[in-house]
């Protein structure tokens, strides 16, 4: 199991995104999705981008009001039994449910994943592309 994507965040969204822009273009990465989304009345557009080569999410920035923030850490996993087993041990080892295995069509038709909260707060992930 290796990563499958990771997530970042940044108080400068722009600067942020613009910086990886030119970080990653030398190695094919580009930006494949750009959009935001309503969070609250705090926080009324969060904007959120993923760089790849085409065809691959690997790296997600978050815009983020606050500079401490946890991670998200998605584990690829070969089989949707891994991704099970994965849930499984985390909770049996004190992780914080935040996401029961199962298929997560609002990302792709085949993603099947668990989420739950480590020790530090950090999202993780595993998924299956089943």
């Amino acid at each position: 199991m290796f990563f499958d994507h990771l997530s970042t965040y940044a108080v400068d969204y722009p600067r942020t995104r613009d910086f990886y822009a030119a970080l990653f273009e030398p190695f094919g990465y580009e930006i494949n999705y750009e959009f935001s989304k309503y969070i609250s009345e705090e926080f009324p557009c969060q904007w959120i981008c993923s760089f790849g080569v085409p065809g691959t999410d690997s790296l997600w920035i978050v815009e983020t009001q606050s500079p401490f923030t946890p991670r998200h850490f998605a584990f690829a996993a070969d089989t949707s039994e891994l991704v099970d087993t994965f849930y499984q041990t985390g909770l049996e080892h004190g992780a914080i449910d935040n996401g029961a295995p199962g298929l997560r069509c609002e990302y792709e038709p085949n993603y099947y994943a668990a989420f739950l909260i480590d020790p530090d707060e950090n999202n993780i992930e595993a998924v299956c592309h089943v």
